[in-house]
């Protein structure tokens, strides 16, 4: 029997074809996870920013407005839209102090409004759910105008 071999022409230049596919795709593949990585750590520094800002206009409407006015969360909300009340902490100071300075006692001297820690970001890899755990947040302004006409 007779051996039959096939060669291609220029057959000695094609051997390291597939190691220079694979190092081709491997590099735009690793790339590409970079990017997307970027962008899911360009979200998560948005939203905490977020969260921060969450918390300032929340102390400023909870000294402005008055002793655990509605307006806090809804203020917050616009900033954080998933943030729930469960994950808010708002205190005045000193306790037990009332909004308005009448013969109910002590007026409040400054509001601190907090989101505790445990609330979470949710990743948007695909193929990789994992959830982002955002630090605590707290603001605390001192007494302006507590029921102000400027409230709204």
């Amino acid at each position: 029997m007779k051996t039959i071999r096939c060669t291609y022409p220029g057959g000695r230049h094609e051997r390291g074809a597939a190691v220079v596919e694979f190092v081709l795709v491997a590099v735009f593949g690793g790339l590409f996870i970079l990017l997307l990585g970027v962008f899911e750590l360009g979200r998560a520094l948005y939203v905490m920013n977020s969260a921060n800002e969450a918390t300032t206009l929340g102390a400023r409407v909870a000294i402005v407005c008055g002793k655990n006015d509605v307006r806090i969360m809804q203020r917050m909300r616009q900033v954080l839209p998933n943030l729930a009340d469960r994950d808010v902490l708002i205190t005045y100071a000193p306790s037990g102090c009332s909004a308005t300075t009448d013969s109910s006692g002590v007026a409040c001297r400054s509001a601190t409004v907090a989101i505790v820690s445990g609330l979470k970001i949710k990743t948007l890899i695909p193929l990789v759910p994992s959830d982002i755990p955002l630090p605590a947040y707290a603001t605390t302004l001192t007494r302006e105008a507590m029921d102000s006409a400027s409230c709204g």
